[in-house]
């Protein structure tokens, strides 16, 4: 697979992919592919953004071996991409400062976002508190209430957060939301889409923000281990983290690539957001991909634990990575989740956010099969210090 060909020069990774926005916003999509592909290859500009990453977001991110927690799950070597060390908490200030800095280049001096879990949401008012951008994050309320302590860190950087009330008043409805303020407000604003969604060129640009990730793991492991890793695995909501881990994993066949979605709380719609179990081809927030929806093609209700996780839709390249078998797609429901998010605070001293306690939940139950002598290496996307007031109420502590 010529991964670094992907994609298209109209946006498509195989038959996923491409641009479905309405007429107003082509142009802006257009100035930003343009843009993006000019600064790319521009060293002032790059510099810039290594020198940001470096500086103000603490990269490279360590590599922590998990020895206590890797006996739980079946004894191999373990490592953990420490995400959560990242300045806010987790993988998306690197995608944020990316786009906050091209926006600033094309002139843009307003950022609007959405935001699930809330970290996209806190990482786009950082990255504008930076660079002295005005921004908007739109959030639906069922999240805002999950996730308060974000709302409160967006507030206290100096974003509007807006509350969203429609529909299932989660990820979905906020994405809604943010989609409508671009198509009134395009000739001044930019919109930092924080996942692998949307239409071309936002998934390839999120990815090549996020693939800093793996890149940095694989030089690690290999001074670390002397070795490639035998198998990389991540949670998949959007699926920024999980395609930072595995792009500049892609080219090495001898690597296994699991991705782990949200099982929910059961296996009927509504229950969960286990795209590729229980989704159909479709098309989302301007791109085609995988779907849950129902009989009728309505874009179905979707259910996590886990506020970043649940959305009914996934990233056109990972859908695209599962229909050639070159990524293999599980998912976790939130009892073992919830298990491994225990398990790891207490064997490691490491709080894993939700999300990332879905990948480590699969490998708990799961990680036997894999063999003893592999070098295994898991994306800890996020620290779990937003969840802990969830998680408390949920267990009446």
């Amino acid at each position: 697979m010529k991964t670094a060909t992907m994609p298209d020069r109209l946006g498509y990774y195989g038959e996923f992919g491409g641009k479905y926005v309405p007429e107003t916003l082509m142009a802006a999509l257009d100035e930003f592919e343009s843009a993006y592909k000019k600064l790319r290859r521009d060293r002032e500009f790059r510099a810039e953004l290594d020198d940001v990453l470096r500086d103000f977001v603490g990269r490279p991110t360590a590599l922590t071996e998990a020895k206590r927690f890797a006996e739980l799950c079946g004894g191999m070597r373990l490592f953990l991409k420490r995400e959560d060390l990242n300045h806010t908490g987790a993988h998306k200030i690197n995608n944020a400062i990316g786009q906050s800095l091209i926006a600033r280049r094309m002139g843009k001096k307003r950022i609007i976002a959405e935001t699930g879990a809330g970290q996209h949401g806190v990482a786009t008012a950082t990255a504008c508190s930076l660079l002295g951008l005005e921004c908007v994050v739109y959030m639906g309320e069922v999240d805002m209430a999950r996730q308060e302590l974000n709302v409160f860190r967006m507030r206290l950087l100096g974003a509007q957060v807006v509350p969203v009330a429609s529909g299932s008043r989660t990820l979905k409805d906020a994405i809604n939301e943010a989609i409508r303020d671009w198509v009134t407000n395009v000739r001044t604003t930019h919109y930092i889409i924080g996942s692998v969604l949307g239409p071309h060129p936002y998934p390839l640009v999120v990815r090549d923000f996020q693939s800093v990730i793996g890149r940095e793991a694989l030089g690690q492991l290999k001074k670390r281990t002397g070795a490639l890793p035998d198998v990389a695995i991540a949670c998949v909501g959007g699926g920024s983290n999980a395609i930072g881990l595995f792009y500049e994993m892609l080219k090495h066949e001898s690597i296994r690539f699991i991705g782990v979605e949200a099982g929910g709380r059961g296996r009927n719609l509504g229950e969960h957001a286990a795209r590729f179990s229980g989704g159909a081809l479709g098309v989302l927030h301007g791109t085609r991909s995988m779907v849950l929806q129902d009989e009728f093609g309505q874009i179905a209700e979707t259910h996590s634990i886990s506020a970043g996780l649940d959305y009914p839709s996934i990233g056109p390249e990972h859908a695209y990575l599962q229909q050639i078998g070159r990524v293999e797609y599980y998912d976790c429901s939130d009892d073992l989740a919830l298990e491994a998010f225990h398990k790891l605070s207490e064997c490691e001293g490491i709080i894993p956010a939700l999300e990332s306690s879905h990948a480590l939940g699969w490998l708990l139950r799961n990680g036997a099969s894999i063999g003893r002598e592999k070098i295994v290496v898991v994306n800890l996307s996020g620290r779990g210090d937003k969840d802990v007031p969830q998680i408390a109420a949920l267990e009446g502590k």
